[in-house]
């Protein structure tokens, strides 16, 4: 099993949208939402590939909950360590010829939730083949 690490898990979000007004009001044409981050997107590509892969990190509040029940729909493992914080949403705005990416920033984590992840992290090193 290979093992992906996120620490700054996110909802990615994507708005299709016909060319934006920046003054005016815009209609969103089609919405997307699915986990994201760099460990889960390395996740998603290793799991394409045939490879049995386990997404570990932070997860917060509703978005992490979100986040966690994209992964299970998505047929990815996943083993992350609660926090209080929310976890982050991006969005994109995709309009013909343009992209416009907002990241969030990601929550604060607190000491005790990092040795909490620390931990996990290494028991899950035990049963990894490749991190």
């Amino acid at each position: 099993m290979i093992l992906t690490v996120t620490l700054n898990a996110a909802l990615d979000v994507t708005y299709e949208t016909p060319p934006v007004s920046r003054d005016g009001v815009n209609r969103v044409t089609a919405v997307h939402r699915r986990a994201g981050g760099k460990g889960v997107n390395v996740a998603r590509v290793l799991a394409a590939l045939g490879e049995e892969v386990l997404v570990t990190g932070l997860a917060g509040g509703l978005t992490g909950q979100a986040v966690e029940r994209d992964l299970e729909e998505a047929g990815l493992a996943h083993a992350f360590v609660r926090v209080a914080g929310e976890t982050r949403t991006t969005l994109v705005v995709a309009e013909p010829g343009a992209h416009t990416l907002f990241n969030e920033p990601g929550p604060r984590v607190t000491a005790d939730e990092f040795a909490d992840f620390l931990r996990t992290y290494e028991a899950l090193l035990g049963v990894a083949r490749a991190v």
